[in-house]
């Protein structure tokens, strides 16, 4: 790592950090020329979500909101009063439908009469995962954890905990206005270009401001971890990791290296063909050192240890079995694995030998 203790520039394995100094809480960075930088707490592991307003006019464009929990409300009455000078809200564009993206994007919408932004297949995903809240959990969703090696204490955790994904979502506009692929939405006198990536969900919207190369990259394109890239019980036989290698590769024809990437987690950088051939490299070594573990049959939950550094507890085992499952997938669709369902409902997972590959 080197510094520049002047500016507090900092280059850190080939990407370049040009800002110092981290957003305080209900406070805002300047970080490109009418885009300002917040960041709200999130009382979970990864802590925090970077949010982002775009001068829009009179009033403020903001890019995702936060979960929708009580402090995050009190933080953007901060924010809205203190650094975005009491100026209205114009509309909410959310880069894709996790709660810490739409936690409070009807509560804004509502607020302010502004209209929501996103992709179709997020805002539609979103509603659908919402109207999960206090139902019972389905029969699919515990064959699915059963097949992955759950346990019966497991799979109950599962059922007592599901619905739980709209209890830090406030309620969703009714209505929203599609954007989609390529899509050019003026915000200040400026266009920025959709750019749609797949795999971390099923239609994440980054911002790309073509006249200065800014870009709001959402969870597609993170600084320092991978998103969490899973399957899970809805669509048990997908391939998010084929979509997200796909998406990495195009997203590095589409932007120039030269850009300064906005993220949802982190902070902004340079260095984005850098970043993404890391991102693909590093799932390349993942899906090797998986096959190579392949050689015995194995569950989806026998294969943490060649995915993850760090040991899988109780509060990250759903994304851990939905990632480990992801890359089983991927595998078994380019032919190098095979999967077995036993008697119990028990799926064993094994490598395909390299002459039938």
């Amino acid at each position: 790592m080197t510094s520049d203790a002047k500016d507090g520039v900092r280059d850190e394995r080939g990407l370049t950090y040009p800002f110092a100094d981290l957003p305080a809480p209900g406070d805002a960075v300047a970080v490109a020329p009418g885009v300002q930088w917040m960041r709200l707490p999130m009382p979970i592991a990864l802590n925090h979500i970077n949010v982002f307003a775009i001068e829009d006019g009179e009033g403020w464009a903001l890019v995702d909101t936060g979960l929708g929990i009580e402090e995050t409300r009190g933080l953007w009455d901060q924010i809205l009063a203190g650094p975005l000078g009491g100026h209205p809200v114009t509309r909410v564009i959310c880069t894709h439908m996790h709660p810490d993206h739409i936690g409070l994007a009807g509560w804004l919408c509502e607020r302010f009469d502004a209209p929501l932004l996103m992709t179709r297949l997020e805002y539609v995903t979103a509603r659908m995962l919402v109207s999960d809240t206090g139902k019972a959990a389905p029969r699919a969703g515990e064959t699915f954890y059963r097949a992955a090696g759950w346990d019966e204490a497991q799979i109950e955790t599962y059922r007592r905990e599901f619905g739980r994904f709209g209890m830090a979502v406030s309620p969703m506009p009714a209505g929203y206005v599609r954007i989609s692929e390529g899509d050019r939405i003026r915000i200040g006198g400026h266009d920025w270009r959709v750019v749609v990536g797949e795999g971390h969900s099923p239609e994440h919207a980054c911002l790309w401001r073509e006249s200065d190369d800014v870009v709001l990259g959402g969870d597609q394109i993170l600084p320092r971890i991978s998103s969490n890239v899973s399957v899970w019980p809805t669509e048990p036989e997908a391939d998010p990791l084929g979509d997200w290698l796909v998406s990495l590769e195009r997203m590095k024809t589409v932007l120039p290296e030269s850009a300064l990437i906005l993220p949802s987690h982190g902070e902004p950088f340079y260095g984005v063909h850098t970043r993404l051939d890391a991102l693909i490299r590093g799932h390349e070594a993942s899906l090797k050192r998986l096959e190579r573990s392949l050689k015995e049959p194995k569950r989806a939950v026998d294969v943490f240890g060649s995915l993850f550094a760090r040991p899988v507890g109780d509060g990250v085992r759903g994304m851990a079995t939905g990632e480990a499952i992801a890359h089983l997938n991927y595998l078994a669709r380019q032919g190098r694995a095979t999967r077995t369902r036993d008697a119990d409902g028990v799926d064993w997972w094994t490598a395909t030998p390299i002459e039938e590959a």
